[in-house]
Formats: C-alpha cells, sequence, structure tokens
C-alpha cells in the first residue's frame, strides 16, 4: 500500500468511498467517487467537488453527498464525521496525510439524518441539563464582572475551547443508543462554568445534575476522548475533578441531612 505522501505526488486523482444513507430510516451503503488530485486539498473540499459534479467512480450519475460544515477553520465543530476510522473534523483533515482510498462515514453515536450528516441534539440536551452557562440578569448594564486570577483564566480558557463538535462522544464507548451517558463535553462545561465566579453561583444544581442517572458514573475512564479531542482539552482531568466534587457534595447533603434530622430530634 502507498504511504499517504506517495498517494498524494503519485497519483493523479483522490478515491474516496463514502458511506450513504438516503435518510434516517434508510440502509447504509457505500458509494465510490474518484476526483483529480490538487495539492493541499482537505476533506471538505473534495466533498464540495464531488458536489459539483456528483458522479460516482462508475461514471454513474448519482445524488449530491449531504454533509455539515460552518465555519471551516475548526471552530464550529459541524463538520465532524468518521475518516480512515478515526472520529475527526473533515475541515483539517488533509488529503496528503490520509491513506487511500479515503473511507467517509457518519458518527454513529447520534441519529443519521442523510449521508454524512447526523443529528448532534443529544449533545445539546446534554449542556442544557448541566446548564453550561452563566446566567445574567439581562434587563439592565450589571457593570464589569468579577475578575479571575490569570493562572485560573488560563486553564479556563483551555475549557472554553469546546465546539461541541462530538468527537469524543463517538469516541466513547459508554456514549450510545442503550445509553443515557451525557458524555465528557458536557462534565468538562461543568467543570467550566462552576470556575467562573458568577457562574458558581449555580455551582450545586450543576452537581446535582452530574449526579443523576447518565451522569458522571457511567464514565468507564476508557480515556478514549482525550485521546481525539481535536483541541486538546483536558477531558479526563476535568472528568476527575467533577468526581472529586460530586462525592464531596454527596458527603456534605448526607451530613447536612443527618445534622437535620439530629437538630430536630433534641428539640423536640
Amino acid at each position: 500500500m502507498a504511504t499517504p505522501l506517495e498517494s498524494s505526488t503519485t497519483q493523479k486523482s483522490v478515491q474516496f468511498i463514502v458511506q450513504r444513507q438516503d435518510g434516517p430510516d434508510g440502509k447504509p451503503y457505500d458509494e465510490a467517487f474518484e476526483i483529480p488530485y490538487r495539492p493541499n486539498m482537505n476533506v471538505i473540499s473534495a466533498l464540495m467537488e464531488i458536489r459539483r459534479n456528483p458522479v460516482n467512480a462508475a461514471g454513474e450519475k448519482t445524488t449530491p453527498i449531504n454533509w455539515d460544515m460552518g465555519c471551516l477553520e475548526e471552530v464550529c465543530g459541524a463538520c465532524s464525521m468518521v475518516i480512515n476510522g478515526t472520529p475527526r473534523q473533515s475541515c483539517t483533515a488533509l488529503v496528503d496525510k490520509l491513506e487511500q482510498p479515503i473511507r467517509l462515514q457518519p458518527m454513529q453515536t447520534f441519529p443519521i439524518v442523510r449521508d454524512l450528516q447526523v443529528d448532534r441534539q443529544r449533545m445539546f440536551d446534554a449542556l442544557k441539563k448541566v446548564k453550561a452557562w452563566v446566567p445574567i440578569d439581562g434587563t439592565y448594564d450589571l457593570g464589569p464582572g468579577p475578575r479571575m486570577p490569570e493562572n485560573k483564566r488560563q486553564w479556563a480558557y483551555e475549557l472554553s475551547k469546546c465546539m461541541t463538535c462530538g468527537v469524543c462522544l463517538e469516541a466513547c464507548p459508554n456514549v450510545n443508543d442503550r445509553s443515557t451517558f451525557i458524555g465528557p463535553a458536557s462534565i468538562s462545561q461543568v467543570r467550566l462554568f462552576n470556575s467562573h465566579p458568577t457562574g458558581a453561583f449555580h455551582k450545586e444544581e450543576r452537581l446535582e445534575a452530574l449526579m443523576e442517572d447518565g451522569g458522571i458514573m457511567q464514565c468507564g475512564n476508557a480515556q478514549n476522548c482525550v485521546e481525539v479531542c481535536p483541541k486538546g482539552i483536558p477531558l479526563t482531568t476535568s472528568i476527575a475533578a467533577m468526581n472529586r466534587q460530586t462525592t464531596l457534595h454527596s458527603f456534605k447533603k448526607f451530613f447536612g441531612s443527618d445534622e437535620g434530622r439530629t437538630g430536630e430530634a433534641v428539640s423536640s
């Protein structure tokens, strides 16, 4: 088999095998495509070329391939797919660095809409569950917000790089259609917003959400998530930190309720 660099320099075309599906209830099937090679191509530009002239490798006219994309700068997270067996962003997947034929598949963690396009609503619902935002009253000017120490701001910035691409959920063996696990991205966002001076006002609500069904206890510590995260977010560190915080929170609740019951018994 030719190496990726040999493939790009000696071949005048690029071969793709795309897993397609005509709709949510359709059956998946493979379709091969071959397009002219150009230097510095990424997977997105190749898909655009196929869309411009949707003819498969057998020379048959076919339907354009569906996929999601947005910024094309690895910021929006929309163009996630499985490329040669690895979930990643297609905008930064360079053809010169991929073995051919390049196999494109949709992420299997999420429901398929069509072809490579999936519905990532599961992840957005998880973010809602853990209240992954800083709530403020926007009806009037609150003035400048509280300052964060620089060292704390720096590591919080690393967590804020999450672009909800879904790659970590795709790589996680505990996220599937038989599980309610919210996944590593939402757990890390709890750490981010609980560290914010204003967001910390709702810290306990977020920890409670992590302790519910589908929360942090369903993490199997496979550590696949941190390996595939395109932004290099320390997801396993966040999961460990939230494990400690939820444990402490449960102890405080337990002993706090015991104290309350003891006080009631004494007063009676």
